[in-house]
C-alpha cells in the first residue's frame, strides 16, 4: 500500500485551526481545577490571546508560496489566509465582550470559550478546503459548536427555541448541500475541486440534468449558510435566542467562512461549465436579499432583531461582489439582473474583474466583521438577564439618553451604525464603495443601483438608533451601567478599526490586492 507523502509544509494552513483547537484544550484541561467560586476571567484573555496569534501566523502565511496541501484535498493561498485573519479578529472581539457578559449572568466557563475557538477553527479549515466532502466536514465542525453555543444560557425559553431551530434548520442546509456534492460526484466521478473542473465540460454534456440540480443544490447549501433570501427564516430567531456574543460571532464568523468556501466552490464550478448559471443563480439572490433584509429590518424596534436582518441585508451587498465573479461577457441593452456592456465593442477583462470583486468581498467582509461585532457587545452591555424573557431586553427604548449616560459608548454606537449604512467616512462606507464598483466595472448596473437604494433604506433605521442615543432622554428608572474592561477594550479597538480604516484605507486596499488571489486562479 502506497502511504500518501505528507510533508511540514502540508500542515502550513492548518496553523491558525491547530493553535485555536490548542488554546481551547487548554481552557477546557484549566476548568477542572477551578471550583464554582473561582475567577475566570483569565479565560477571556487567553481566548482573545489566542486569537490573536492565530491573525498574526494567518497574515504570515499569506506571504508564502501558494500550494496545495494534504494531496490537494486543501489549500495554502492568499484568500484563504486573509479569510483566518478575520475569523480571529471576529474570535478575538467577540471573545472580549462575552467576559462582562457571562460575569453578569454568573455562567462563566471554561467550555463557552473552547466552543468558540472549536467552530472558529472549523471556519478557519472550511476557507482552505479544496474538496467537496471536506467542507462538508468543516461546515459540521463550526455548525456543532454554535448550535451548542446558541443554546449555552439554557434557562427561558428563547436560548432552547433559538438552539432547536438552528440545528433543525442547519442540518437540513447541510443535507441539501451534501445531496448536490453527491450529484456533482455523480456526474463527474470526483469530489476534488480541480478535477471537478476538468471533468465538468463533459459531465454537462452527458448529465446535464444532474450536474445543474447539483449546482443548484449546492447554492441553496451555501444560501443557507449565508443567510440569504429565501433561505434566510432561521436568522432573526437564532440571532435573538442566542447569547449575544455568540450572535456577534455567527454574523461575522460564519458569514465569512461560508462566503469563502461558496466563492472557492462556484469558481471552480464556473470554469468547467456556463458561467452564466452561477451569475444567474447568485444576482437573483443578491437582488432579493438586499431588497428583503432592509425591508424586513426597518419596523423592528428591537435592536437585536434589526441587526439580524442587517446581517441579511449585507450578504446581499456581498452576494453582489459574488455575482461580478461570474461576469464574462456584458451585453449590449440595460438589464436589471444582467451585465450591461458600458462601452460597446469593449472587452472585460476577466481576471482583473475577478481579482477586484475578491479584493471588495474580503474588504467588506472584514468591515463588517469589526462593525457587526462592535454594535453586539454595545448591545450586550446594555440589556438584563431579568428582561429578556419580556422582549424589552433589546428595545429602542435601552438606548434612550446613552450619550448622556455613557458618551464613549454612544460615540462608539453611532460609528457602527454610520459604518453599517455606509456612510463616509467609515469602513462600511470603503466596504460598498470596492462592491458596487466592482459591479459597475463589470457592467451590473441594474444590481449596483438596487445595492445603492436599498443601503439608502437602511440609513433610516440604523440612523433611529443614533437618534434615540443623542436626542432622546433618559428614561425614568434606568437601571446603572455597568462597565467593563473587555466591553470597553472591544469598543475600543472595533471604533478605531471603523474609522481609521475608513479615512485611510489605502495600505489595506493594496495588500488586499495580494490577498484578493486564490491559488490557481487570479
Amino acid at each position: 500500500m502506497n502511504l500518501p507523502n505528507i510533508t511540514s509544509a502540508d500542515f502550513l494552513p492548518l496553523l491558525p485551526a491547530i493553535l485555536l483547537v490548542a488554546g481551547a484544550c487548554v481552557l477546557l484541561l484549566s476548568e477542572v481545577f477551578l471550583s464554582a467560586t473561582s475567577s475566570r476571567a483569565y479565560q477571556a484573555v487567553l481566548t482573545a490571546g489566542t486569537a490573536a496569534l492565530g491573525g498574526i501566523l494567518s497574515v504570515w502565511l499569506m506571504f508564502q508560496p501558494a500550494q496545495k496541501v494534504f494531496l490537494g484535498y486543501a489549500v495554502l493561498d492568499p484568500f484563504s489566509s486573509f479569510l483566518s485573519l478575520i475569523l480571529c479578529v471576529g474570535l478575538g472581539l467577540a471573545a472580549l465582550s462575552s467576559a462582562g457578559f457571562l460575569h453578569r449572568r454568573g455562567a462563566e466557563r471554561g467550555e463557552f470559550y473552547a466552543l468558540m475557538m472549536f467552530a472558529t477553527a472549523g471556519m478557519s479549515l472550511l476557507a482552505i478546503s479544496n474538496e467537496l466532502i471536506t467542507i462538508f466536514v468543516n461546515i459540521e465542525v463550526l455548525s456543532i459548536g454554535t448550535y451548542a453555543l446558541t443554546s449555552y444560557l439554557r434557562r427561558g425559553t428563547r436560548p432552547s427555541e433559538a438552539g432547536f431551530k438552528y440545528f433543525i434548520l442547519g442540518a437540513f442546509s447541510s443535507a441539501v448541500l451534501l445531496y448536490g456534492a453527491a450529484l456533482l460526484y455523480g456526474a463527474t466521478g470526483t469530489t476534488m475541486l480541480s478535477q471537478l473542473t476538468q471533468n465538468l465540460g463533459q459531465a454537462v454534456v452527458d448529465h446535464k440534468a444532474l450536474v445543474y440540480c447539483g449546482v443548484i443544490l449546492v447554492a441553496s447549501g451555501f444560501a443557507f449558510k449565508v443567510a440569504a433570501v429565501p433561505f434566510h427564516m432561521w436568522t432573526p430567531d437564532v440571532y435573538e435566542g442566542a447569547p449575544t456574543p455568540v450572535t456577534a460571532l455567527m454574523s461575522a464568523g460564519v458569514k465569512a467562512a461560508a462566503f469563502a468556501a461558496l466563492v472557492r466552490v462556484f469558481l471552480s464550478v464556473s470554469k468547467g461549465m456556463d458561467p452564466q448559471v452561477p451569475f444567474i443563480i447568485f444576482s437573483t439572490l443578491a437582488f432579493l436579499t438586499m431588497i428583503v433584509g432592509n425591508l424586513l429590518a426597518i419596523p423592528q424596534r428591537n435592536v437585536k432583531r434589526m441587526l439580524a436582518y442587517s446581517s441579511i441585508a449585507h450578504a446581499g451587498y456581498l452576494l453582489v461582489g459574488v455575482a461580478a465573479l461570474f461576469v464574462t461577457h456584458p451585453k449590449a441593452g440595460f438589464s436589471l439582473l444582467g451585465s450591461t456592456a458600458l462601452n460597446e465593442g469593449a472587452t472585460l477583462d476577466v481576471a482583473k474583474a475577478q481579482a477586484d470583486a475578491l479584493r471588495g468581498i474580503l474588504f467588506y467582509l472584514l468591515a463588517y466583521t469589526v462593525t457587526a461585532v462592535g454594535a453586539f457587545a454595545l448591545v450586550s452591555a446594555l440589556e438584563r438577564r431579568e428582561d429578556e424573557d419580556k422582549g424589552t431586553a433589546w428595545d429602542l427604548d435601552r438606548f434612550s439618553g446613552l450619550a448622556q449616560r455613557r458618551p464613549g459608548w454612544a460615540f462608539a454606537m453611532a460609528a457602527f451604525m454610520l459604518s453599517l449604512g455606509g456612510i463616509p467616512p467609515t469602513m462600511g462606507f470603503m466596504g460598498k464603495l470596492l462592491i458596487f464598483r466592482s459591479a459597475v466595472d463589470t457592467g451590473l448596473i441594474g444590481l449596483a443601483i438596487v445595492g445603492v437604494l436599498s443601503s439608502a433604506a437602511g440609513v433610516y433605521y440604523y440612523l433611529r438608533v443614533v437618534v434615540y442615543m443623542f436626542m432622546r432622554p433618559v428614561p425614568e428608572g434606568a437601571h446603572t451601567l455597568e462597565r467593563n474592561w473587555g466591553t470597553e477594550l472591544t469598543l475600543v479597538l472595533s471604533t478605531a478599526a471603523v474609522v481609521v480604516l475608513g479615512i485611510l484605507p489605502g495600505s489595506l486596499t493594496e495588500w488586499l490586492t495580494q490577498a484578493g488571489s486564490l491559488f490557481g486562479g487570479q
